[in-house]
């Protein structure tokens, strides 16, 4: 594997990481395929980015901090992850097949879903989690723990009777996975879903260290 300044970079699928000279890429931050790292972004400690079938997106000046990972993906449709300039994704924050837009700020262990929209200049706290799909307005605040789903958003506690409901109006496997399953039937729906990311991540099997 390549360990320099560009951090660990592979040759996913035929594409190969591309980071700006000005940009920092720490030595053990991973980045897979189609990754694009703009000028003066920081990839920190441990950042995993992987663009699967699709790619990722890191905007000028965006801090991706430690243990986040981004993964975009093809499997439903094309998903990639696309931070704008001036992004902040704190610790071990997960942002999958989403859009980011300028100047928002993503805090420790957030999660960001498949097609889900972050607006300019929005919060999203500590833990929170943006459900596949939902758009955030400009500037909006997604407090601690809580739940933000649909369009337009609502903001839902964990523990919540009408999260499940909420979730289950989704169709998340549909969206993730490009699987129709019942909402009822989690066995056959969760095997599909295995069956899915197996075949997608196989084509690892082909992944080579890219040439500097």
């Amino acid at each position: 594997m390549t360990t320099h300044s560009q951090g660990i970079r592979i040759e996913h699928r035929g594409a190969v990481p591309q980071v700006h000279p000005t940009a920092y890429v720490a030595p053990t931050a991973t980045l897979v395929g189609d990754v694009r790292i703009g000028p003066r972004a920081r990839v920190m400690y441990g950042a995993v980015l992987d663009a699967e079938g699709s790619y990722v997106e890191v905007g000028e000046a965006t801090v991706v901090c430690e243990n986040a990972v981004l993964r975009a993906s093809a499997v439903a449709t094309n998903q990639p992850v696309r931070l704008a300039d001036h992004v902040f994704v704190g610790p071990h924050a997960t942002l999958l097949g989403c859009t980011v837009r300028r100047a928002s700020y993503l805090a420790t262990s957030v999660s960001v879903l498949q097609e889900a929209r972050v607006g300019a200049g929005s919060v999203v706290a500590v833990a929170a989690l943006v459900h596949a799909r939902t758009e955030l307005p400009d500037e909006c605040f997604v407090p601690p723990y809580m739940l933000a789903i649909g369009d337009p958003v609502q903001l839902l506690a964990p523990g919540d009777p009408a999260v499940p409901q909420a979730i289950g109006r989704l169709g998340f496997a549909n969206t993730a996975f490009g699987i129709d399953a019942s909402w009822t039937d989690r066995t056959a729906r969760h095997e599909r879903i295995a069956e899915v990311r197996a075949a997608e991540f196989g084509a690892h099997l082909d992944d080579r260290p890219a040439t500097a």
